[in-house]
């Protein structure tokens, strides 16, 4: 039986010494997943955007564009017990896989829905306390997740006080472009900090108010540390770096 050529633009996976992983192309890697403990997040840039714990510890809303295998829709389903979860997804083939990475079906405070993340962005203003932006292509970052006015409604989506994380894999004038792009859209500026292998840059951008001193974000990590399997205190580290000469919230009374 002769095997169907698979599309450029078609994602396949691959399974070896006990993980799955989400590939567009050999040299793409979308996901992984420790298939032992699938809320694991195996990869750096994803325990990096985890780092919004420390400014919303407790969101209402979390929405993330680009589903991939699910690590950060696995792990703040397990995490965050007290948040609701949407995850955008334009590609059928992508949600396709949700039972090979052990996505969760959807239920009152888990959905996966498919829908072109730029225009259901403009349409849910208000909608979320944190953003997470985690959408590539075989191309790498579309323009259309990545545009001046995509940020602009980004920063209408979310409630005051919300957060954008966005993973930026991309070359380096791309990343640049794409920050400045945030510090236009943003008041509240972008902090932007390197994953641990430092393959990833995350940027961080909050709506409206300022950001925690760098003690309350030390004293967030500890506090948090025993509710989430993640490196907080080396988190809070590299956010506070980032956000150095950043407007810090005042003090709540």
């Amino acid at each position: 039986m002769m095997r169907r050529r698979r599309r450029p633009d078609e994602p396949f996976l691959c399974q070896e010494r006990g993980e799955v992983s989400l590939h567009f192309g050999m040299s793409a890697l979308q996901s992984r997943m420790r298939s032992a403990d699938p809320t694991q997040l195996v990869l750096d840039y994803t325990r990096a955007m985890m780092a919004f714990v420390l400014v919303l510890p407790w969101p209402e809303h979390v929405v993330m564009i680009g589903l991939g295998g699910g690590s950060l829709a696995k792990y703040c389903r397990a995490h965050l017990p007290g948040s609701r979860f949407t995850a955008v997804e334009i590609n059928p083939d992508v949600i396709a896989m949700r039972g090979a990475f052990a996505v969760p079906p959807d239920d009152e405070r888990f959905a996966v829905v498919q829908a072109d993340g730029a225009a259901w962005i403009r349409e849910h203003e208000r909608s979320c306390d944190v953003l997470l932006l985690d959408g590539f292509d075989s191309a790498g970052l579309p323009e259309s997740l990545s545009s001046q006015e995509f940020y602009d409604a980004c920063a209408r989506a979310l409630r005051p006080g919300g957060l954008l994380v966005s993973n930026l894999w991309a070359p380096q004038f791309r990343r640049d472009e794409a920050i400045r792009r945030m510090r236009a859209a943003f008041e509240s500026g972008v902090a932007a900090m390197s994953a641990e292998q430092g393959e990833n840059t995350i940027a961080l951008a909050r709506r409206a108010g300022g950001w925690p001193s760098p003690e309350r974000l030390f004293q967030r990590a500890r506090e948090l540390e025993p509710e989430h399997a993640l490196d907080l205190q080396a988190a809070a580290r590299r956010l506070v770096m980032a956000l150095q000469g950043a407007p810090v919230e005042p003090d709540p009374c």
